[in-house]
């Protein structure tokens, strides 16, 4: 994968990121708190916990750090999936905001 081709799949994954969280606070009662800088997108839980993603640019990487702990992402293709498990993003992202917001939150792509 090129630079070029990194940052457009990585920007798409931010955005979706961003408009998730717009549409879970336009029908849940989470109440999310996403705030993006540059590469960065943090978001923010009613009990002040937060997870964080950002892009890894030399890496042609994704990162999330929650309360669970810190992945790494590449795309393989079809889907980010971690570097060590394989799992997808959006499960992951899915499963941690969910256990931080304490509600059944589902991100998608």
């Amino acid at each position: 994968m090129t630079d070029l081709e990194f940052m457009d799949r990585a920007e798409k994954l931010l955005l979706a990121i961003e408009e998730r969280c717009d549409h879970i606070n336009d029908t849940t009662d989470a109440d999310l708190d996403s705030q993006r800088s540059g590469g960065m997108v943090t978001i923010t839980f009613t009990n002040r916990s937060q997870i964080v993603i950002n892009l890894q640019k030399p890496l042609h990487e994704i990162w999330m750090a929650a309360q669970s702990g810190g992945y790494h992402y590449k795309f393989d293709g079809n889907a980010w999936k971690d570097t060590k498990s394989s799992a997808e993003f959006f499960a992951d992202l899915s499963r941690d905001a969910s256990a931080q917001s304490g509600l059944p939150l589902q991100f998608t792509a």
